[in-house]
């Protein structure tokens, strides 16, 4: 075991695209930079990402008129008024510079072609001579006009490749197969991590003086999810376990409308925004009932309550996997599904033995973002401890509110990673910074020898099995912290993952693994973080008595703006059973709250006239 510890200026814990933007921003600027991964950072769940990018490059023809101030406003009322303003500025006006500079890195984003062409509902656009050979745009929910810079389907893909070659260039320090088991913190500042080696089981610790959480989301602790096996809310959960970082809208949970049945594998929304229909067992096209003017293509939280709504109407295709319904594509062509839509038409091939050019896709919503995560300014900096920072999906500075966009994580990912390393190098020139002297190095000791004791308890043999009470959590949280929410559910929730946390207590061991990989012990060390996120989400939403945006209740379907236009903070104290959840306004500078202009729009009886 190692007991010298592994020192540099900056460690970000997480090699997707958040996490290697913001390695390159603080490398840049002159910083030592070491990144953590669970996996090479050409496999992280980054690559996954298909549609687009969001910018206002106004480009196409159906992207006339668009600016910062047009893609603000769509992002503001998609987040439904629950977003940081400042943030969302901040965040539109730099989004053009990161897609063009993605273009100068060697993304091969698709281009402009100049000429007339038939939409897939039969308006003819003509797209002009001047823009040919510019980048791209596509049609994405909740948006007023085209903004989603696009490489066919595999806009992550490039980007993360493209990402991954100027940090190599750079010569940046990665240490894949590893993963931080604790924050190593006074309570003040965090001066580091200790990590588990997943292929050798040996402990390290590494001491820096930035610590970066870029872990991405916790989809998995559902059981219906887009995400990767390994987007479990491990970074996030670290920084809750401190006692002092917050975690800021953990309640707001996105579903995306199209994961394909079985599998819960994301089809793009680019197969909607390029007029793509969905479609009933009767294959009647339900949502223009529902939404007459965005139809398909409203926010994503909105299409996934529809589609829900309808299946339980008793209009859902049955199977031996549940309900669903139906995504059709063959209108598009196999020309422009082969061209656009390949991955698309890949994963259908390859998961469900179907081609999409001929046949309609089996999909229904699934688990797909967390809007929440550690708690950030502006700068990326997260509260309750100097020297931690957040960036991506793993943190909420706070741009997307209750629901996100599609198109904005992607962006939001490199435009973050941007700002994050930005203030790291800004930061690092106070006198007020880690030194890695002999005090650091003790406290360092100290939280590995804590993780050491809880591996010995673990392997002495407890009664709970690891397996049962993931899967148990990941039921309960599908069952009843779902798309649709209600009081009685919510408690039940909290009090049954409450009394699973607590089992928690007895995990054992009963892999005979003593050396070398040790996924069972990986997963009961994470364990308990992972139920403390679960309870976190379901007593904050039972706790919101209000629907905005993803967080729908049954029993509360308006929008409050009177009592509810704020952001839950969840910190959860050394021995708690439950978070303590405080709230901080939200602050309106730009647009005030109004309707969204798709959706339920019912008011809600306050006097100042809210809406759902």
């Amino acid at each position: 075991m190692r007991d010298d510890p592994i020192t540099s200026d900056v460690l970000v814990i997480g090699a997707g695209l958040a996490g290697e933007r913001t390695a390159i921003e603080a490398a840049s600027r002159g910083l030592q930079v070491i990144i953590l991964s669970l996996v090479p950072p050409r496999r992280s769940h980054s690559t996954a990402a298909q549609g687009g990018m969001q910018a206002a490059l106004g480009n196409m023809f159906m992207s006339q008129g668009d600016s910062p101030d047009v893609h603000f406003e769509d992002t503001v009322r998609g987040a439904d008024w629950g977003c940081d303003q400042d943030v969302a500025r901040l965040f539109v006006n730099l989004a053009p510079v990161a897609v063009r500079q993605a273009s100068f890195w060697g993304v091969p984003w698709s281009r402009v072609e100049a000429g007339s062409r038939k939409l897939a509902d039969g308006t003819i656009i003509q797209e002009l001579r001047g823009k040919e050979g510019l980048i791209a745009q596509r049609d994405f929910g909740g948006t007023k006009k085209w903004r989603a810079c696009f490489a066919s389907d595999g806009t992550g893909h490039a980007l993360m490749y493209a990402l991954d070659n100027v940090a190599l260039s750079l010569g940046l320090e990665v240490h894949d197969r590893v993963e931080a088991i604790s924050l190593i913190h006074d309570g003040e500042r965090c001066c580091g991590a200790v990590v588990l080696d997943l292929r050798t089981g040996e402990l390290r610790n590494y001491i820096a003086r930035a610590t970066v959480i870029a872990t991405g989301g916790c989809g998995r602790i559902y059981k219906h999810s887009t995400n990767a096996v390994i987007n479990d809310g491990g970074g996030v959960a670290i920084a809750q376990a401190t006692g002092v970082v917050p975690l800021g809208n953990m309640e707001a949970v996105q579903f995306h409308p199209t994961a394909v049945v079985p599998g819960d594998i994301l089809v793009s929304e680019a197969c909607r925004g390029d007029g793509g229909y969905l479609l009933d067992r009767d294959g009647h096209r339900f949502m223009p009932d529902y939404e007459p003017v965005k139809k398909e293509l409203a926010s994503r939280d909105v299409v996934s309550r529809r589609m829900m709504m309808h299946i339980r109407k008793g209009k859902g295709v049955e199977s031996p996997y549940d309900s669903h319904l139906w995504l059709d594509i063959r209108n598009l062509g196999q020309q422009h599904i082969q061209a656009n839509l390949r991955e698309v038409a890949a994963i259908c091939d390859d998961f469900l033995g179907i081609d999409p050019v001929h046949q309609l896709i089996p999909v229904r919503p699934a688990q797909h973002y967390t809007m929440g995560g550690v708690r950030t300014d502006i700068g990326g900096r997260a509260y309750g401890l100097k020297g931690l920072y957040a960036a991506g999906e793993a943190a909420c500075w706070d741009l997307h509110g209750f629901n996100r966009l599609g198109g904005n994580s992607l962006v939001e990912t490199v435009v973050m990673g941007m700002i994050v390393g930005k203030s790291i190098a800004e930061d690092a020139e106070s006198p007020d910074g880690v030194s890695f002297g002999s005090a650091i190095q003790v406290l360092a000791q100290q939280t590995r020898s804590r993780v050491k004791e809880r591996i010995r308890k673990l392997a002495s043999g407890g009664k709970e099995y690891v397996c049962d009470l993931r899967n148990r959590m990941a039921e309960i949280l599908g069952e009843k912290v779902g798309i649709f929410r209600h009081d009685k559910d919510l408690g039940e929730a909290v009090e049954e993952l409450c009394e699973l946390y607590q089992r928690s207590n007895s995990l054992g061991l009963r892999s005979p693994t003593r050396c070398g990989p040790q996924p069972e012990l990986a997963l009961a060390l994470r364990l308990p973080g992972m139920l403390r996120l679960a309870i976190t989400i379901a007593y904050g939403a039972l706790q919101r008595t209000e629907s905005r945006g993803a967080h729908y209740r049954e029993d509360y379907p308006c929008r409050d703006d009177v009592n509810w236009l704020k952001r839950t903070l969840a910190t959860w104290p050394a021995g708690a059973d439950l978070p303590h959840l405080a709230y901080e306004p939200v602050r309106i500078t730009e647009s005030p709250p109004g309707e969204r202009g798709y959706g339920e729009a019912q008011k809600s009886g306050n006097k100042e006239g809210t809406y759902a």
